[in-house]
C-alpha cells in the first residue's frame, strides 16, 4: 500500500537511470530540455550522495546509467562516479557536448570503465553550430569526436533537428559520415523546457519535415551495415502518441541535480506534485510507494478516450507533460492523438506557427538558455 492509502499498480523495475549531475552548462542551446526555472535549483548532490543513489538503484535492478546535465563534464568527480558505476555493474553512457573534454580526460574515462560517449552537435556549419550553442564550440566538438573514436568507443552523435537547421540535414549526415559515426540520432525537437518557449522559431514546416525525412531514409538505406541513423519525427506532426518513457514510472528513473526523483526529466513542471528527494527517501520507497511515481501507473487514472482505447497498453495515453502543456490538465489524452478532443487545436496551432515565412522566423531573436533568462522567466 502506498503512503496515500492506494494500492500501487503493477510496474517494472527502474532499469534505466538518468543521473542529471548538474544544470551548469557552457552552452546556451535554445532547445535545452532542462527546466525553465533551473536557476532556482542550484543545489547539487555530493559525490557520496551520488554513490548512494547508484548503489540503491543498482540494487533495485537498474542496469543502464546515463550521466547527463546540463554538462556533466563540469563535475570534477565524474571519473569517480564512472568508476563506482563500473564497480557496481552498470553499463554507462556519458551524454555530453564535448566542451570541457580533452584527450587526457577521455583516457581517464576509459580507465574508469566508461562504456559509451554521446557527443552533441548543433549544426553542420561552424557558424550556425556556434550561434545555436551560444559559444565557439564547433571545432572542439569535431576534435573530441575524433578523439573518442581513437579510444575505441562507438562513435555516437546526436543532433537536435528544428527549423533553424533542418535544411542542412544532408550536410549534417555527411558530417557524421566524415566523423566515421557508428550511430547517429537526428532527434527532432520535442517541445518542452526551452524548446516550448522557442516553439514558434523552432517548429519546422510540413514541407521541411517531408524533405528531411526523405533524405534521412535515403541515407539510412545507403549506410545500412555501416552506420545506424535514427530519425525522430516531432510529436506535433504525429496522429498517435509515443509511449512516453515506456509509461510513467515503468522503467525510467531520473534523478535531478538536487536529488529530486522524477519519472521523466520534464515532469518537474507538472503542478500538484511533491516529487520525492533521495536525500529524504530510499530509491525503493520512491519507486514503489511514493504517490508521485504511482500517480499515472496503470489505467485507472485515465479519462476517455484513453480509458477504453485498445492502444492504451501501447502508448499509455502518451506524454503527461505534453497533455498538461497543451490542455492545462495532465490527465487528458495527449493532444498528439487524433482521438483527443484537443487534437484539432494542436493542428491549428502548428499551421499557425509554420505559416510564418522562414525569413521572418529567422529575423526574430531566439531565447537562449542561460541563468539570466531562467531567472527572468521564473519570476
Amino acid at each position: 500500500m502506498t503512503a496515500d492509502g492506494s494500492v500501487p499498480s503493477t510496474h517494472g523495475k527502474p532499469l534505466w537511470l538518468l543521473a542529471e549531475l548538474t544544470y551548469r552548462c557552457p552552452l546556451q542551446c535554445p532547445y535545452c530540455s532542462n527546466p525553465i526555472d533551473y536557476a532556482r535549483h542550484r543545489e547539487e548532490l555530493s559525490t557520496e550522495q551520488w554513490f548512494e543513489v547508484l548503489r540503491e538503484a543498482r540494487k533495485m535492478g537498474a542496469a543502464q546509467l546515463g550521466f547527463s546535465g546540463g554538462e556533466p563534464l563540469v563535475r570534477k568527480d565524474l571519473e569517480a562516479l564512472i568508476a563506482e558505476a563500473r564497480r557496481l555493474g552498470y553499463y554507462t553512457n556519458l551524454i555530453t557536448s564535448g566542451v570541457g573534454m580533452d584527450a587526457a580526460r577521455v583516457a581517464a574515462f576509459k580507465e574508469a570503465g566508461l562504456d559509451h560517449i554521446q557527443i552533441s552537435f548543433q549544426a553542420s556549419s561552424e557558424e550556425l553550430n556556434n550561434y545555436l550553442g551560444g559559444t565557439d564550440s564547433f571545432a572542439h566538438k569535431y576534435e573530441m569526436a575524433r578523439v573518442v573514436k581513437q579510444y575505441d568507443y562507438p562513435m555516437v552523435l546526436n543532433i537536435v533537428i528544428h527549423r533553424q537547421n533542418i535544411d542542412q540535414i544532408e550536410d549534417i549526415i555527411r558530417m557524421t559520415i566524415d566523423l566515421d559515426a557508428d550511430y547517429v540520432e537526428l532527434a527532432s525537437t520535442q517541445y518542452y523546457g526551452w524548446s516550448k518557449v522557442n516553439a514558434e522559431l523552432l517548429l519546422p514546416t510540413r514541407e521541411q519535415l517531408a524533405r528531411a525525412e526523405r533524405i534521412a531514409h535515403e541515407y539510412q538505406a545507403s549506410m545500412k551495415g555501416r552506420m545506424k541513423i535514427i530519425y525522430v519525427v516531432p510529436d506535433y506532426y504525429e496522429t498517435r502518441p509515443k509511449a512516453c518513457m515506456n509509461g510513467w514510472g515503468a522503467i525510467f528513473l531520473t534523478i535531478a541535480p538536487d536529488g529530486t526523483a522524477l519519472p521523466c526529466h520534464a515532469a518537474r513542471q507538472l503542478p500538484g506534485f511533491e516529487f520525492p528527494n533521495v536525500k529524504d527517501h530510499s530509491i525503493d520507497w520512491i519507486w514503489n510507494e511514493s504517490p508521485a511515481f504511482n500517480r499515472y501507473r496503470g489505467y485507472d487514472w485515465m479519462r476517455e478516450p484513453c480509458r477504453s482505447c485498445p492502444d492504451r497498453s501501447k502508448d499509455f495515453g502518451g506524454c503527461r507533460c505534453q497533455a498538461f502543456m497543451m490542455t492545462g490538465d495532465a490527465t487528458n489524452a495527449d493532444p498528439v492523438c487524433d482521438k483527443s478532443v484537443h487534437h484539432a487545436a494542436l493542428v491549428a496551432e502548428v499551421d499557425r506557427i509554420t505559416s510564418q515565412p522562414l525569413e521572418a522566423v529567422r529575423a526574430k531573436p531566439l531565447l537562449f538558455r542561460n541563468t539570466k533568462n531562467s531567472r527572468r522567466l521564473s519570476d
